[in-house]
């Protein structure tokens, strides 16, 4: 075929297709709207914590904390939620304290815990998971009341029809929660020593960019030589 036949076809077959009128309105409204979910978030937030972990969160101004180790446990969490919400953070170090909640809810919210980042589960999963399959009436329940929502994942848990369910924040910003797990990379590694962690991880913070790069899984980097961080413990998949 002549080449310039062929350069004519290839350039035909990939112009880009006009975008429909108003997309770009759209797209800004869209993206607006997003913003306007989350944004501010971190400042109507309470942070309440024990010695052993983060116990409730819900919307209100921040308590004082009762003892150092409480204190620090608020600012770490604080801290985490915050790059969280910025894209920064795809998991959440910070310990939580669920001694409180009823032993049901309990096995509900480690199984909504075991929900991978950026992914999603319906109730009836987690019923399945918690080995009480009738219980999906429950188990909204006992979501619904999670003490720790974001840091305990409940907005990871959809209905069966693709639904976003209920959120005690709304469904503006379970809507943009979701949307912030599915644009944010979840490992990243360094060129340099060969380590691969989890997007968050202190480690991360010390790489170069020209040395950053973004993996889609565990597996992919070890396959070019990487090795798994040792802090922050990236999973391999299931």
């Amino acid at each position: 075929m002549d080449p310039d036949r062929l350069d004519r076809m290839l350039a035909a077959y990939f112009q880009p297709e006009p975008l429909p009128e108003g997309f770009a309105r759209r797209m800004i409204e869209s993206a607006a709207a997003a913003a306007r979910a989350t944004g501010g978030l971190m400042e109507r937030l309470a942070v309440h914590a024990t010695a052993r972990g983060v116990s409730l969160i819900r919307a209100g101004r921040q308590p004082a904390a009762t003892s150092v180790a409480a204190r620090r446990l608020v600012a770490r969490a604080r801290l985490e939620l915050g790059e969280y919400l910025a894209g920064k953070r795809a998991f959440f170090s910070v310990p939580v304290d669920l001694s409180g909640a009823p032993a049901f809810q309990r096995k509900v919210l480690a199984a909504a815990r075991e929900i991978p980042f950026g992914e999603a589960r319906p109730y009836a999963w987690v019923a399945r998971r918690i080995g009480q399959p009738r219980a999906v009436r429950a188990v909204g329940t006992a979501l619904g009341r999670n003490p720790v929502p974001v840091i305990v994942p409940c907005h990871r848990v959809l209905r069966s029809d693709g639904g976003l369910g209920g959120y005690i924040f709304g469904l503006d910003v379970k809507e943009r929660l979701l949307q912030i797990e599915r644009t944010t990379p979840v490992f990243e590694g360094c060129a340099s020593t060969r380590i691969v962690c989890r997007v968050g991880c202190i480690h991360g913070r010390h790489m170069r960019p020209d040395n950053r790069v973004v993996f889609a899984s565990v597996e992919d980097a070890h396959s070019l030589g990487y090795r798994p961080c040792r802090v922050c413990r990236p999973p391999r998949a299931a």
